[in-house]
């Protein structure tokens, strides 16, 4: 009998020393909360209108679309009068064009807005034949990034510059005809595709 004491006094004084050892070597649970960090935020892709309340805000109001989130987004801005005068739509696109070429507002890159389109670039009226209303680049459209190409598409589309019905009579500097883009949802969710297009109707 004494024996049998002696050994369970033993199993359980390694039992209670293992134990020891396992805790001092930092294999215990702990209650203290992992700080993972805050969610990543969504960008806001909406800017904040600036200048104090009942002040005058200079120009003619023009809308462009920029991109924002991977998607074209619609920003509304302020052009000079000039830029739309007469209802001439190659100075209204000469004036849009200038709007994308531009680097975004310090709001607007806050808001996460960037744009694609890069000069040199400008945009003239079209050849003889070419339908009413065609507007020509200084470069291919094709040529252009897709991205760049969407934007200015939905742009002009949406512009008294504009064929209606949410299109445009693009084309470029050389001899090949024009062509409808048209600015739809998907091109707007998906600029970095390429725009639907039509043979333009003629004149």
């Amino acid at each position: 009998m004494r024996r049998r004491t002696i050994g369970r006094t033993v199993l359980t004084a390694g039992l209670v020393a293992l134990s020891a050892l396992a805790t001092g070597c930092g294999i215990r649970t702990t209650s203290v909360p992992v700080d993972a960090g805050a969610a990543p935020s969504r960008v806001p892709c909406s800017v904040t209108q600036e200048g104090a309340t009942g002040s005058v805000v200079q120009g003619v109001p023009v809308r462009v679309f920029l991109v924002c989130g991977s998607q074209l987004e619609a920003v509304d801005r302020r052009s000079l009068p000039e830029d739309k005068a007469g209802g001439n739509p190659v100075r209204t696109a000469s004036g849009l064009l200038a709007q994308l070429l531009a680097e975004p507002s310090e709001s607007e890159q806050r808001a996460g807005f960037t744009t694609a389109v890069r000069g040199p670039l400008m945009v003239r009226g079209g050849h003889r034949g070419d339908p009413a209303g065609t507007l020509r680049l200084s470069r291919q459209p094709e040529d252009l990034a897709p991205t760049a190409l969407s934007q200015l598409v939905c742009t002009f589309a949406g512009s008294s510059a504009g064929a209606g019905e949410q299109t445009v009579l693009l084309g470029g500097p050389g001899a090949y005809a024009p062509k409808r883009y048209r600015c739809t949802t998907e091109l707007r969710e998906r600029p970095e595709s390429t725009p639907p297009t039509a043979p333009a109707a003629p004149n």
